[in-house]
């Protein structure tokens, strides 16, 4: 099953760890964006208007929400 994404329209200067704190709320989350995109180049900064799909993260308290008591430990 493919993860539901989001789409992103960069902006002047935007880089890769930036749209994983916009959007995740910790920078170092770019990796799964990076995978998501790869037609997209690993360059230092986006020109505006570039479309990156930003793939929808499920939180490890989710996961663990659906474990038997014993398993989240």
């Amino acid at each position: 099953m493919n993860s539901p994404y989001l789409t992103a329209i960069t902006r002047e200067g935007d880089r890769w760890d930036l749209l994983a704190w916009r959007y995740y709320g910790d920078p170092t989350l770019y990796g799964p964006i990076i995978e998501s995109n790869p037609n997209l180049l690993i360059t230092g900064a986006f020109d505006a208007g570039v479309v990156v799909r930003i793939p929808i993260l499920q939180k490890a308290s989710d996961i663990s929400n659906d474990l038997p008591p014993w398993e989240t430990l």
